[in-house]
């Protein structure tokens, strides 16, 4: 009896995908999905990741071998073939580098069981990732956008507190919709947010999104019938529940369109300009990671690259052999 792997529904449903058969692999596949869960922390959008990473991994490794295939059976050879068919695919050095991430925590979690007594990616080098910036607003655009949201439709209100809180705050996509009412003390200003791997920082948050908040739970979130789990959840949909990311992604892109904005705007622009413009006004870099969520501030340099026509005003102002006497 063939068995098979346990994935998310989507793979699982497809015939086509199905994992190599082979004993073994459904252990160590739930395995790897509580070890990452539980040791890791990781969120379930970054688990279903990985398990499809290593399962392109199973495949390749599989076809590669043209007999039955174990998790133990995992080799150095695969892995550098591997690495070089991601290559002739086109893939980014950013896309190869996040597979490998996968492969590279299951390896670690087969050498914690003694599935495999040697990490076949020890010698491999991944990609270095590309440091592409992501594009920022003025703060003259981020007013436009926000100003251009219909306050006479119902959820008006509701919208520009989502963009007010997200500006003030620098919150990524994930953490807006998962705001508690609970989470925000209006007293000192100040947020607590559940970022990646569940982490938890405390932010302020200004008075002019406390303000809208404020507005909004008064004037649209008090009349919802809230669905039963969803009471202390902040921002809400007509339904009661809690706001899908792609909604929140929609609505700012629908309202930057109507506000003139060409450029590609979604919520991770609003983080970004949000680092920005502080860095901008002068705010330490370790200020920016803290409120940003990084572990690493190596992370935030990328946020935090300036316009040029910034620099070049700053070093004119402030440099003394900058101008010609």
């Amino acid at each position: 009896m063939k068995e098979s792997i346990a994935m998310s529904p989507d793979i699982n449903d497809n015939k086509a995908n199905e994992m190599p058969a082979a004993a073994g692999w459904a252990g160590c596949m739930r395995g790897f999905r509580s070890w990452l869960q539980l040791e890791r922390g990781l969120s379930s959008n970054s688990v279903e990741a990985y398990l499809r990473d290593v399962q392109r991994l199973a495949f390749f490794a599989q076809n590669l071998s043209k007999s039955k295939f174990e998790p133990s059976g995992f080799e150095t050879g695969h892995v550098d073939a591997f690495v070089a068919q991601l290559y002739d695919e086109g893939l980014s050095r950013n896309s190869q580098s996040r597979i490998l991430s996968g492969v590279r925590n299951f390896c670690k979690y087969l050498l914690l069981e003694g599935i495999i007594q040697q990490d076949p990616l020890e010698l491999l080098d991944s990609p270095r990732p590309e440091r592409k910036l992501p594009d920022v607003l003025g703060v003259d655009e981020i007013q436009s956008i926000i100003e251009a949201i219909d306050l006479s439709r119902k959820e008006g209100i509701r919208n520009r507190a989502i963009l007010e809180t997200m500006y003030s705050c620098g919150l990524r996509v994930s953490e807006v919709v998962g705001l508690r009412i609970s989470c925000i003390d209006e007293v000192e200003g100040m947020v607590k947010v559940i970022g990646k791997g569940n982490k938890e920082r405390i932010i302020p948050i200004g008075e002019v999104a406390l303000d809208t908040v404020s507005r909004y739970i008064n004037q649209y979130r008090k009349f919802v019938d809230i669905e039963v789990g969803y009471e202390d959840t902040l921002f809400l949909g007509r339904r009661g529940r809690e706001l899908t990311r792609q909604m929140v992604f929609t609505m700012l892109r629908r309202t930057a369109h109507e506000a003139g904005i060409r450029k590609q705007v979604s919520p991770h622009t609003f983080r970004h300009s949000f680092a920005t413009h502080l860095m901008e006004s002068g705010a330490d870099i370790r200020v920016v990671q803290e409120m940003l969520g990084h572990s690493s501030v190596s992370t935030t340099e990328i946020y935090t690259h300036l316009d040029q026509n910034f620099l070049r005003d700053q070093m004119q102002r402030f440099h003394p052999r900058s101008v010609k006497a």
